[in-house]
């Protein structure tokens, strides 16, 4: 009977987050791609005109649908995994702690698959010549002309250094607001409830991180890498606060928070609905 327990529960622990975070990532960047585009464009240091106005906003969604599965496949599965390894060890008033170090280590690890992607996709985005450019040929140019760590992980700092805090926040708040809802749902919590939280979870992460993502498009976007000081985070925030002010900070603030939220919604109602039919399959109920 031992024998036939352990591979059951490391399949219902291990491959639902596994499946569902893939089927949630593919959803999400495939419905909201084009408001991704915009995002980029506004926050484009060549202006959103220049970069391609409204135009070709799909541009560079092939890209994005064949590495979103194992992105965030890969993120659920840590953060899961980190998550139930950790929860046992500490009390339940800590449990936000729990959260952080879980995304923490799943935002790093999706951030291996994640960055060669963002650099092609934002490169396409703004790319106002033949729209016959590949995302293999932009990465190619990328590591001939700058070479592996310097082009194709171009920004992997700043994409990091992004993606942490907005993780910090919005998984901790996604898990909260959940939390609440069971406590007046006599613990029960919907799927569609679990992604009305993701959805505000995510809006309020998103605005608040708005300026780190601004900084991490414009390392991408930038020609060669030889400025390398200007090539980090808060040079960029700097100059962009001279050159723009406060404001310019927060250049596509909305269509950002718009698209989480959103993206929120869909992302975290996909993840629940598929990690809960794929539980109760994979355990036989």
């Amino acid at each position: 009977m031992a024998g036939i327990s352990q591979p059951k529960s490391f399949k219902t622990t291990h491959v639902p987050p596994l499946i569902a975070g893939a089927l949630a990532g593919v959803s999400v960047d495939v419905t909201l791609y084009p408001l991704d585009t915009l995002k980029t464009r506004l926050q484009s240091a060549q202006g959103f005109q220049k970069a391609g106005g409204f135009r070709g906003v799909y541009r560079g969604l092939l890209t994005v649908a064949a590495t979103s599965m194992p992105t965030t496949a890969l993120f659920f599965a840590s953060y899961e995994a980190t998550k139930a390894q950790c929860q046992p060890l500490v009390s339940p008033q800590y449990a936000p702690l729990t959260h952080m170090l879980a995304a923490s280590v799943g935002e790093v690890l999706a951030c291996v698959i994640r960055v060669p992607t963002e650099i092609a996709k934002q490169r396409k985005q703004t790319y106002v010549g033949s729209n016959a450019i590949s995302s293999v040929s932009i990465l190619l140019h990328a590591y001939k002309s700058e070479g592996f760590f310097r082009g194709v992980y171009r920004g992997f700092g700043s994409t990091v250094l992004r993606d942490l805090p907005f993780s910090f926040i919005e998984l901790p708040v996604w898990e909260l607001l959940k939390s609440t809802v069971r406590k007046h749902n006599d613990g029960q919590i919907s799927s569609f409830q679990s992604a009305l939280c993701g959805s505000i979870a995510g809006g309020f992460a998103a605005g608040v991180t708005t300026p780190l993502d601004l900084a991490k498009t414009r390392i991408m976007l930038g020609d060669g890498y030889s400025v390398t000081r200007k090539m980090r985070i808060l040079p960029v925030l700097i100059d962009i606060y001279f050159e723009s002010g406060f404001k310019g900070l927060f250049a596509g603030v909305m269509p950002r928070m718009t698209a989480i939220m959103i993206g929120g919604f869909v992302f975290f109602g996909v993840y629940d609905d598929s990690k809960k039919y794929l539980e109760k399959y994979l355990d036989g109920s």
